[in-house]
């Protein structure tokens, strides 16, 4: 019989302003009250240091990027330290001039940073401009960057938002030893969608990701934003024309943050209007147990799957 290896999990989730560091104080206080409440492991939502930028085009934006380690990996890794705590944590990271990626950084403890993972999957969507501001992440050793990082607590499957969606990513980290799939998020609504559109995307999101904790036999957390984010305004700097393609009035981020179990039972979950920690402890020696019933990875016909490799099969 596998031994219990139960991890006590934390999702902040709260809306941002203009104010980075008031947005930074935000998170230190989520995640000091997920500490003093038991958690060990801490997921935090996308860009939590600033307003969700990715609205318009602006080189005025990567101002805000910053180096790893940097001054938000400073303070966290300083708090995660004085708790205890693994932290994931996500960061708008300039790399080199002109390389800037959207970063989730694993920290441990006293240890320190642990791991770093960049955003693979880049949406260019009406409101989420993400390909002018993040570099895809790297392939290392000639494998995709769906490597877990290993940290006190286990195997951490990291991805960030978009890649939520893949399923091919979730399965590549499952195959490479990850305890448990982590999304730092930011997602929502257009204002002008109406009630039953928001449903429907609500549902999607959620869904989806549940199917990644059934399809693998594995937790799944998401944590998302939350609150409303005006567009930013049109501006032109000197030397780059700032395109400002947005058309929306702005997102309304609709929380939801969840933790789901392997067999994609929901354990946790966040309200879409406000601020809130919620917790929920994942035993993941419980996946091999669900394996064993549901065995999907034994099952799996890797002789007729080539063709998963093309962009289209017509």
């Amino acid at each position: 019989m596998t031994a219990p290896r139960p991890i006590t999990l934390a999702l902040v989730q709260h809306p941002c302003s203009d104010d980075g560091a008031e947005n930074l104080q935000r998170t230190l206080n989520g995640i000091r009250e997920a500490g003093d409440r038991g958690a060990k492991l801490i997921l935090l939502q996308e860009l939590h240091r600033s307003r969700y930028f990715c609205q318009h085009q602006s080189t005025r934006e990567f101002e805000q990027a910053e180096t790893i380690p940097g001054p938000t990996t400073q303070h966290i890794a300083e708090l995660a330290g004085q708790l205890g705590v693994v932290v994931v944590a996500s960061v708008f990271e300039r790399r080199a001039a002109g390389i800037y990626h959207n970063s989730a950084v694993v920290i441990d403890g006293g240890r320190g940073i642990v791991g770093v993972y960049r955003k693979m999957h880049i949406p260019d969507d009406p409101g989420y401009n993400e390909k002018f501001y993040f570099t895809p992440g790297d392939y290392r050793d000639g494998q995709a960057g769906f490597e877990p990082i290993d940290t006190s607590v286990g195997r951490l499957g990291v991805m960030v938002c978009w890649d939520q969606w893949f399923p091919e990513a979730a399965r590549l980290m499952t195959l490479a030893g990850a305890d448990l799939l982590l999304y730092p998020t930011a997602i929502g609504w257009d204002e002008t969608d109406d009630d039953e559109e928001r449903q429907r995307q609500r549902d999607a999101w959620e869904t989806v990701q549940r199917g990644h904790a059934i399809a693998n036999g594995i937790p799944v957390a998401a944590c998302n934003r939350v609150g409303f984010e005006p567009a930013p305004e049109p501006t032109i700097h000197a030397g780059a024309k700032d395109t400002a393609k947005h058309a929306r009035e702005g997102i309304r981020f609709w929380g939801s943050s969840f933790i789901a179990g392997p067999q994609g039972e929901i354990l946790a979950k966040a309200g879409t209007d406000e601020a809130s920690v919620i917790l929920a402890t994942v035993d993941v020696s419980r996946n091999e147990a669900v394996r064993q019933v549901w065995p999907f990875l034994r099952d799996r016909r890797l002789d007729a799957y080539e063709d998963l490799l093309k962009r289209s099969r017509h």
